[in-house]
């Protein structure tokens, strides 16, 4: 098992970047938000009240839904590698923790503990877990938003801070609808988060991102079945440094200001525009899941009211929220679904000043300009490899060849990396490049799987 630890209380900062200079009728504003939480101190001077007692850590509950569907036996050695990963993934767990594993067919079953219930590890647990394991084999269908609902229903019991799934399919969801799985999402998201892995390279890339966007966890390929063992070791490890769940950046803007877009930019890129959930007058809250000790990146774009040279204005205010436990404490303040929520202390201004300076008006923020191009890197990276799979070579070949050019323009070396194993590079700083006669399986769905995956700007 894995030793942790007692962290400190959480705290949180809010940094904004952006150029705020408009030209005379300019009316859109764009600013990149930086959102850092450490596990103690102050930093800036972003103090915020505990989320927690001192000392203590916040509870978590995780469910490690497995896929046993018939294709696990194509390999043997896949099915192996699963259970080797999920005991692996058990002995990671911190005492204390309460967890369950899901056997996932067309069917969803309780593995460990059953009955409805989740164990609380220790180290008998643990080794029960581990016993009860061997009963995992493979035979069945795929039914995904099953495994969910029951994750769900299994996590939910639970009184806990942090809820988390993990997710491990090697095929398409064949055995319910595309409707079945949205309609499980939309019931799951916000009641936990979920990292999502497709092992092998039967499965559906979109499925499989589709699910990790969701429920704001990470998706990624395990092509060989060896490496899921240390895969699962390493999401478990994550999982157990959050601190604080349920996190909103909550944006507030003044009247006749209209919010274009929302987007986690790094460490890869999430629309949350549609997620919004209003928060009163001119407020509303995007979530961001679970946080531990780490740092994101959020791209904020608004449009206002065009004003006379020399004007300025507030564009917007950004905050962080989480939910207020009984909701009767004095930090609470009215927050999403009626319930009350706990200001972190954090805030961010975004300002817009309206100016004739031709050279302050026209200059576009580094970070912005960033962040914009590492967006396009991921659209024209997904765009390429469905133009190739379509038989459209041409349209792949522009798409994948200013995909290789942001991604060297950016320092972006891994996503250039995968790149290049999909095509052959003529000239990357033009993106000029030839698609690959032969390209494995494994390598084209590794670089649409981490696509949206993103390096930091320079500071």
């Amino acid at each position: 098992m894995a030793n942790f630890a007692k962290p400190n209380v959480p705290r949180f900062s809010v940094d904004v970047y952006q150029n705020e200079y408009l030209p005379e009728g300019g009316s859109e504003v764009n600013a990149i938000v930086t959102v850092t939480a450490t596990g103690g101190g102050t930093i800036g001077n972003a103090v915020s009240a505990p989320l927690y007692t001192q000392g203590r850590r916040p509870s978590a509950a995780v469910v490690i839904m497995v896929d046993c569907s018939g294709s696990m036996d194509y390999p043997p050695t896949k099915m192996r590698n699963a259970r080797d990963a999920t005991a692996a993934a058990i002995d990671t767990l911190r005492d204390g923790t309460h967890f369950a594993v899901i056997d996932g067919t067309h069917l969803a079953k309780e593995v460990y503990p059953g009955g409805g219930r989740l164990a609380v590890a220790d180290a008998t647990t643990r080794e029960q877990a581990k016993l009860a394991l061997r009963r995992l084999s493979a035979g069945g269908g795929t039914a995904i938003g099953t495994w969910l609902r029951l994750a769900d229903r299994l996590l939910s019991a639970a009184d806990v801070t942090i809820r988390h799934g993990i997710l491990l399919t090697d095929g398409r969801n064949e055995h319910e609808s595309p409707e079945d799985l949205r309609a499980a999402l939309d019931a799951c998201a916000g009641r936990f988060t979920c990292d999502a892995r497709g092992v092998g390279t039967d499965w559906e890339v979109k499925e499989v991102t589709g699910i990790a966007s969701a429920l704001l966890g990470t998706a990624d390929i395990v092509a060989d079945p060896a490496g899921l063992a240390a895969d699962f070791t390493r999401m478990m490890e994550t999982a157990m440094g959050k601190e604080v769940a349920d996190v909103a950046l909550r944006v507030w803007t003044p009247v006749g200001t209209t919010i274009r877009f929302v987007k986690q930019v790094a460490p890869t890129v999430v629309d949350l525009t549609t997620r919004r959930t209003e928060a009163g007058p001119r407020a509303g809250d995007y979530p961001t899941g679970s946080w531990g000790d780490e740092s994101r990146d959020y791209h904020l774009c608004v449009t206002v009211p065009p004003a006379g040279l020399g004007q300025e204005m507030l564009a917007a205010r950004v905050s962080l929220v989480v939910p207020q436990a009984g909701g009767t404490s004095g930090a609470g303040e009215a927050g999403r679904g009626g319930g009350a929520v706990q200001n972190l202390g954090a805030q961010g201004l975004v300002r817009a000043v309206w100016t004739d300076d031709m050279a302050a008006s026209t200059s576009i923020s580094p970070q912005v300009a960033h962040y914009t191009g590492q967006a396009e890197l991921a659209q024209a990276i997904q765009q390429g490899i469905d133009l190739r799979k379509s038989g459209d070579f041409d349209g792949a070949t522009a798409k994948l060849g200013r995909a290789v050019q942001l991604a060297s323009a950016s320092g972006n070396a891994d996503t250039a990396k995968l790149l290049a194993k999909v095509v052959d590079v003529v000239d990357a700083a033009t993106g000029t490049v030839r698609l690959k006669t032969r390209v494995a399986e494994a390598d084209e769905m590794t670089l649409e799987t981490r696509s949206t995956k993103t390096v930091r700007v320079k500071k």
